[in-house]
């Protein structure tokens, strides 16, 4: 599980050289009206026509609840990953179905359960407003006066595109700054569970295994988009492939890929290495240590902090994996030299000469991080008020406040182009559970009392004199929110309800309101603006030495990747680029059939009826990283012949850098899905729908 030294040095050459616009193996999470066709063109013979691109593009959808997934069907069945369903599938869970864990299958449309407040997007077009919004930022302005200019302009143009198309309509920041494009969005949110394995098969060798290879998942779930009472009527799907793919084959994965820091200067780097990724660690310890222990009072305990913990522990090893790759000194050495190259370059051209402060400005943008990094994280990051209960009270609090406002003076969240989003979150049905709101609370006031400090006033008027667990029992036994009809109420009734409450988690959202809606401004003044801006001036720079053909970091918005199905070598052992079913039942018994090493009994029961030479996971050079969980994997022709769920232990350092030596994406090879769900599941409904 420890990354090689070799594995982080290969892939801090090729960073680096991405930062100076110079793009080499089979790296770069595209937009999709910017694919590197060149590249495609030169190194595979692949020319994606107009027609290949917007299919996949409208094929594909955005999990608003994290990840990726494709419409596969006429009838808008939605593939994903069972992980990416998961927060579906807790809330739908009760403790007599418990769906998590045992799986679920509809066999016909009347039996498919609704998700309560799952929403999905498919994006149908791309508008480039760069201009526009950097044309509201006008010589002579303050830092604070430019970013209050600039997210006038964003929510202006949102509100304007949402109210002409009447589709959902964001403004992406891309190159940290470097341009803005508008994203418009078909939302679906009547989205019904169809089919899920078992957690033991989707999640077969649990944590020990998370982020290893050779792996053995069928982490995959199926839900079915519903428009107007109706299974919505989809021109563009992704057909399956039943002859799969083969080793040195070319691929391609469209998803979300959630968030990268490809472009950032060494200066930022080193904060994240030396305080913001130890920091969230101590965090992420502290959490899954609290929801084992809530875990093991019992199997409804259990049950409802499952889903919780598996995110916790997949960060958690996600975040290690970054540190390790930070800490090798020669990614910094390299990185080093490779910018005070790119400086040089900006300062030996008289037409990009006036931007070579961006780095220095960065720099002192990190100062100002980490001082407010401890504050920012507890109060507007929530982490001292870690509760469900909480985060209701605060979008009620700041509802009635935001809504007085002009639109384009709100924050984003709070912008009319969200708002039917917020309220679906808001209104959720899904079950809020007490004692795991206690647990969690608990822990949470705990942190904070550790980071704050005993005797500090905020501190001391949350816990009100008491414990952290006598205050968080206190707040969610007196609040009311748990109750719908009052949410609904509240936030029809706005300020007047909200300032005359006495709720109880109300009134702490009212109490730390105002220094949380205070430390984000100054973070916004001293931290983002300053560094979208400088970010801007660096993007321009590399514009202009190496043009537009390069990709920018992640954001969430759809991308494709690409490369080819290959294996690799680690140290003198060669890793093949396919797993079979059978060697899912070889690794169960290597490990003794011991949980999280056990097979469902359901595989136990039919394994005679399994072709076990039947390929099962495979890994790809394709370039992904979190939030491209479910993203299908596809050929030349557009077929699915895949389900990306995972990377290699090689992989988590995709946040900072690139290198196709190791590093590898995992998918679920559409021949091992479905040989499982026609002889295991029998869902013969569902493989005939498939066309297969």
């Amino acid at each position: 599980m420890i990354q090689t030294r070799t594995g982080f040095v290969q892939g801090a050459v090729v960073f680096l050289v991405l930062l100076c616009g110079v793009v080499i193996a089979d790296e770069g999470m595209w937009t999709y009206n910017n694919l590197p066709t060149e590249i495609l063109k030169e190194k595979y013979g692949f020319e994606p026509t107009q027609e290949w691109t917007e299919h996949l593009m409208k094929s594909s959808v955005r999990f608003n609840s994290g990840g990726s997934g494709s419409f596969i069907s006429p009838r808008g069945l939605v593939l994903t990953n069972h992980h990416v369903g998961a927060d579906a599938l807790a809330k739908i869970s009760t403790a007599e179905h418990d769906y998590y864990r045992e799986g679920f299958l509809a066999r016909t449309e009347s039996e498919e359960i609704k998700a309560p407040d799952l929403e999905l997007n498919q994006l149908l077009s791309i508008e480039d407003v760069t201009d526009k919004v950097n044309g509201a930022v006008k010589p002579g302005m303050s830092v604070a006066e430019a970013a209050a200019a600039r997210r006038a302009a964003i929510a202006t143009i949102e509100k304007e595109s949402l109210e002409k198309t009447g589709l959902r309509s964001d403004v992406v920041t891309l190159y940290q700054g470097g341009k803005y494009q508008l994203y418009r969005y078909k939302k679906y949110t009547d989205i019904r569970l169809v089919f899920s394995p078992e957690f033991d098969i989707a999640f077969f060798g649990g944590d020990p295994d998370n982020f290893e290879y050779p792996r053995f998942n069928l982490d995959m779930c199926l839900f079915r988009v519903y428009e107007n009472g109706q299974p919505v009527q989809t021109e563009h799907f992704l057909k399956w492939s039943a002859k799969g793919t083969n080793e040195n084959d070319l691929v391609f994965v469209s998803g979300h890929p959630g968030s990268t820091r490809r472009m950032y200067t060494l200066a930022a780097l080193a904060f994240l290495r030396d305080i913001r990724v130890p920091y969230q660690l101590e965090y992420l310890n502290r959490q899954e240590i609290m929801l084992q222990q809530f875990g093991g009072k019992g199997i409804e305990e259990a049950r409802r902090a499952k889903e919780d913990l598996f995110s916790v522990q997949n960060s958690r090893k996600v975040y290690y994996g970054r540190v390790r790759g930070l800490q090798d000194p020669e990614v910094f050495r390299k990185k080093q030299k490779d910018e005070n190259s790119l400086i040089a370059e900006v300062k030996s051209r008289p037409d990009l000469k006036d931007l070579g402060g961006a780095w220095a400005t960065i720099e002192l943008a990190q100062k100002s991080a980490k001082k407010l990094l401890v504050k920012r994280s507890l109060l507007e990051g929530a982490q001292a008020f870690n509760s469900q209960l909480f985060s209701i009270a605060r979008t009620l609090v700041r509802l009635a406040e935001e809504s007085s406002k002009p639109n384009e003076e709100r924050l984003p969240e709070y912008r009319d182009s969200n708002r039917a989003s917020l309220e679906q979150q808001l209104y959720s049905e899904a079950p809020i559970y007490e004692d795991l709101e206690v647990a969690k609370l608990t822990e949470a006031l705990t942190f904070f009392v550790s980071k704050m400090g005993e005797s500090n006033s905020l501190v001391k008027q949350v816990l009100a004199g008491k414990s952290p667990s006598e205050r968080a029992i206190e707040l969610v036994e007196k609040t009311s929110l748990k109750s719908v009809s009052v949410r609904k109420l509240m936030a029809e009734e706005g300020a007047k309800s909200i300032s005359g409450s006495y709720d109880s988690m109300i009134q702490v959202a009212k109490l730390v309101d105002s220094a949380s809606r205070s430390i984000r401004k100054k973070y916004e003044e001293q931290v983002e603006e300053p560094e979208r801006q400088a970010y801007a001036q660096i993007a321009k720079a590399l514009f202009a030495i190496k043009g537009t053909k390069i990709y920018p970091d992640a954001t969430f918005t759809l991308r494709l990747s690409f490369g080819q199905v290959k294996g690799y070598e680690e140290g003198s052992q060669k890793v093949p680029a396919f797993t079979t079913l059978g060697g899912a039942f070889e690794h169960e018994e290597r490990h003794g059939k011991n949980p999280p090493f056990q097979l469902p009994g359901s595989w136990h029961q039919k394994k005679l009826n399994l072709d076990l030479q039947t390929p099962f996971n495979f890994v790809s050079t394709a370039d992904i990283i979190g939030g491209n969980s479910g993203s299908p994997t596809v050929n030349q022709a557009g077929e699915l012949i895949g389900l990306i769920f995972d990377g290699n232990i090689h992989s988590l350092v995709s946040d900072y850098f690139y290198e196709d030596k190791l590093n590898r994406a995992v998918s679920v090879d559409t021949r091992g899905m479905l040989e499982v769900l026609r002889k295991i599941y029998l869902a013969h409904e569902l493989v005939a729908e498939l066309g297969s």
